[in-house]
């Protein structure tokens, strides 16, 4: 029966439907949710979504609900182990209090990454990300 299946990248996420996922995104973003749909473009469908921000060994969460996600935009996706998710040794924290410093990690990480760009581009010839050459 199997052989009948087209391989595909997007026909391999089959045993993942209705599963809780971790979905990293591109701009860092790390969303739990129910995968629910999915096409042929890898775009995700995700059911009761928590958007989840980390600071060291303590951790915020942001109910999203219902979530699109354009397949582009997914850099990870992997199931998540009911079994062990709960001996995870992180801390829970109100939102309030772990989003500004995630913030400011943020901040700082993009920061970074604008120097490391434009040394990149000065002395290493590299192309700018969404610039000449950087088309897939």
């Amino acid at each position: 029966m199997d052989s009948l299946i087209p391989f595909t990248t997007s026909g391999s996420l089959v045993d993942c439907v209705d599963k809780k996922m971790l979905v990293v995104l591109r701009d860092g973003r790390k969303l739990f949710g129910v995968l629910r749909s999915y096409d042929q473009f890898a775009n995700l469908v995700l059911e009761d979504t928590v958007e989840r921000f980390y600071h060291g060994e303590n951790y915020g969460e942001v109910r999203r609900g219902v979530f699109l996600i354009r397949g582009e935009n997914v850099v990870l996706l992997g199931e998540i182990d009911l079994d062990v998710e709960d001996e995870v040794p992180l801390q829970p924290v109100p939102q309030d209090m772990i989003q500004p410093v995630h913030k400011e990690d943020f901040e700082a990480r993009k920061r970074r990454e604008a120097a490391k760009s434009s040394v990149l581009f000065t002395q290493k010839g590299f192309s700018r990300e969404g610039g000449e050459g950087d088309w897939y």
